[in-house]
C-alpha cells in the first residue's frame, strides 16, 4: 500500500514538532521519527487502527501514538494521512475532507 501525507497531517505534525522541540530538541525528533513509523505501519496492516468513534465510517480509522491520533483513510490502493490531533481535541469535520 502507498502511504500518502495531506498537507493538513504534514502541518499539524511540523506544528507538533515545534512545540515539542522549544522544551526538548531530542524529544522531538524521536516523535517525529516514531510518527511516521506508526504510519509505515499500516503498509502491511491498514486496519490495525479502529474506526473512528465519532464517524463509525469502516474506511476512517485512527492510529493511537501517546497522546496522539493519527486519522487516516483506506482507499484502495493507498492510506491517506488525513490528520494528527492531540487526543483531547475536538476533531472538525473538515480535517476529514
Amino acid at each position: 500500500m502507498k502511504i500518502i501525507w495531506s498537507p493538513l497531517a504534514i502541518s499539524r505534525v511540523t506544528e507538533i514538532a515545534e512545540y515539542i522541540l522549544m522544551d526538548n530538541p531530542v524529544a522531538a525528533e524521536k516523535w517525529i521519527d516514531e510518527i511516521f513509523n506508526r504510519v509505515m505501519q499500516l503498509k502491511t496492516y491498514p486496519k490495525s487502527g479502529r474506526m473512528v468513534p465519532e464517524l463509525e465510517i469502516e474506511e476512517i480509522r485512527e492510529l493511537i501514538y501517546g497522546n496522539y491520533r493519527i486519522i487516516y483513510r483506506i482507499i484502495e490502493k493507498a492510506i491517506v494521512v488525513l490528520t494528527v490531533r492531540h487526543g483531547r481535541q475536538i476533531l472538525p469535520e473538515q480535517d476529514l475532507k
